[in-house]
């Protein structure tokens, strides 16, 4: 009979998803204060950054997949 380990077994994580939604700090604005969402596909990334940006208008908000900034409401005016 074959076993699977517990990390086989388990669900993917929310860490695998490649999309981050992150809060940057109020001031100043130099380090993530957290990250809000993770998304499976840039669609959801970007439709979570929309809703963050209603709720947090005056906050830096980014979308990264991995080290790459793919949304960044700094380079809005």
């Amino acid at each position: 009979m074959e076993t699977m380990t517990r990390k086989e077994a388990a669900p993917r994580g929310r860490s695998d998803l490649p999309y981050a939604v992150e809060l940057w700090q109020a001031a100043p604005a130099d380090a993530v204060e957290r990250v809000l969402a993770r998304a499976a596909s840039a669609q959801l990334a970007q439709a979570i950054f929309a809703a963050v940006q209603k709720e947090h208008p005056d906050r830096r908000i980014t979308v990264r997949k991995g080290k790459s900034i793919v949304s960044d409401t700094a380079g809005d005016s």
